[in-house]
């Protein structure tokens, strides 16, 4: 059962969050607060926050994964420097089954949202304006700049893992990762991406 913590200075929406995700069986909503900071860290794993006008992400608060409703990506750049472990941005207007899903898939540890809005988020400018890898949250390891390579080349997922000597799930892990990474939905999103910040040559 994953525990989630609704925050929202709304009390209208916070109703209505509740509902949509407490029909899901497998998410009970634990609490509603009006700050992030007044989340209760021992009592949730994910927090859902909608209609906050920033994120400032209290360091403590590093062990909660966050989903912001928000078509305002400027509100929720702090996520591209911040030590949260998993992160989602999703549309305001987000309906029932995208929000459990996506609660679900945060607390899993992974990195979700609506394929626009992280290629939104993922092309807006850090504070120092750094520029290629730097300008990742996360640089990608060498084994995944491998396998992208191998991807830009033209090779399929069976052909990377024989030539790195890898299974073809460990390649399929990798791809998910880096996707997440590069802000990327598809295969030829993720090598144009990986081209503009340098990290592969064709």
């Amino acid at each position: 059962m994953i525990r989630v913590t609704i925050v929202s200075p709304n009390h209208a929406l916070r109703v209505g969050l509740r509902e949509m995700l407490n029909r899901h069986p497998s998410i009970r909503v634990v609490g509603e607060v009006v700050r992030l900071a007044d989340v209760n860290e021992k009592e949730t794993e994910v927090a859902v926050l909608a209609s906050v006008s920033s994120a400032r992400l209290p360091e403590e608060k590093g062990n909660i994964a966050l989903l912001f409703l928000t078509d305002d990506l400027e509100s929720v750049r702090a996520l591209l420097s911040s030590s949260l472990r998993a992160w989602g941005v999703l549309p305001a207007d987000a309906g029932a089954d995208e929000l459990s899903a996506a609660a679900l898939a945060v607390a899993e540890g992974l990195w979700v949202g609506a394929p626009s809005l992280v290629e939104g988020l993922m092309r807006l400018p850090r504070g120092g304006g750094a520029l290629g890898e730097e300008s990742l949250a996360e640089p990608l390891t060498v084994r995944e700049k491998e396998v992208l390579q191998h991807m830009a080349e033209g090779l399929a997922n069976k052909q990377i893992a024989l030539l790195l000597g890898i299974s073809e799930h460990t390649v399929k892990f990798h791809l998910s990762s880096l996707y997440a990474k590069l802000g990327a939905a598809s295969r030829t999103e993720a090598v144009k991406r990986g081209i503009e910040l340098g990290l592969i040559s064709l």
